[in-house]
């Protein structure tokens, strides 16, 4: 189990290889290298953020905290929404240049998914875009490739880093949604838990064959409950305890497989969990995925 108390996190520049300032609080990271490796943040965007149409060979759930981030002929994600972007569908251009707005907050998580393409570190990420910038430029989130060094001329900035880190194309999984599902919370209603008084559940959805999982979950003044399973919860509102530490706004906490906690409220508190999918029974390597599930 991790706890990190994401008010005390450190702001630090990010995405780099997009356009425009993006700064971010990294609060949890998995296992760099394995399948199901993740990272939690907070970011942050400034007005001249952009983000180009593209994807992913990894999944990712966002809560959108403050300001509005518009992903064109998908959708808004307005404070209060929760969006679940799957692996190998195009979305976007993402911006965040709203009128009256400097800034969006958002709480990312990032995780390997159900394709089995794993999910590069920060660390790793780093790595390759600094090693691309000898032989080329990041610019509005797509790699220029130098004229005189071999290779495509443009591509995708994230993309372009996992090539190079891996040393091979990228496959992208064939797409399981159409488009980004952008769920409205506050018209989900709130369901008792059993066996747990005074806490209550409000599930957004499940999704894919490895149930990855978004849902918000209530305790009453004085209640406590007991989660396990591998899955992440970040602190809405409220304060209490969790394993001896203080539960306040943006404490995240993470649990592995075989874990469990238990959360006691001493005001009303309220929680996003994020559960991840469940991986256990595939390995990474060869194409990172099954051969049926690799883009054509």
């Amino acid at each position: 189990m991790k706890i990190v108390q994401g008010d005390q996190v450190e702001w630090l520049r990010g995405l780099e290889y997009r356009g425009g300032m993006f700064h971010s609080r990294r609060l949890l990271e998995g296992t760099p290298g394995t399948i199901d490796n993740f990272q939690v943040t907070i970011g942050r965007n400034d007005k001249d953020f952009v983000s180009p149409r593209h994807r992913h060979n990894f999944e990712q759930f966002r809560f959108q905290l403050d300001g509005e981030l518009d992903f064109a002929r998908d959708g808004k994600m307005q404070p209060g929404m929760v969006g679940y972007f799957p692996e190998g569908m195009h979305y976007g251009p993402q911006t965040s240049d709203m009128p009256g707005q400097s800034t969006a907050m958002t709480i990312v998580v990032q995780f390997g998914g159900a394709g089995g393409g794993g999910y590069l570190s920060a660390k790793e990420v780093r790595q390759g875009m600094d090693e691309l910038r000898k032989i080329g430029r990041f610019e509005d989130g797509v790699f220029k490739r130098n004229d005189d060094v071999p290779g495509k001329r443009n591509r995708d900035g994230y993309q372009a880093i996992w090539e190079h880190m891996n040393n091979r194309e990228m496959p992208y999984p064939k797409a399981r949604y159409p488009m980004p599902l952008m769920m409205n919370q506050a018209n989900f209603a709130w369901v008792p838990l059993a066996g747990q008084p005074g806490v209550a559940q409000k599930l957004l959805g499940v999704f894919s064959e490895r149930r990855a999982q978004a849902d918000f979950v209530k305790l009453d003044p004085g209640a406590s409950y007991t989660a396990e399973g591998r899955g992440i919860f970040v602190v809405v509102s409220g304060t209490g305890r969790v394993a001896n530490e203080p539960l306040r706004a943006f404490t995240a906490t993470f649990l592995e497989w075989d874990e469990d906690t238990t959360f006691t409220a001493d005001t009303e508190v309220t929680m996003i969990h994020f559960g991840l999918p469940d991986l256990r029974d595939m390995a990474l390597g060869g194409d990172r995925m099954p051969a049926a599930q690799a883009a054509e």
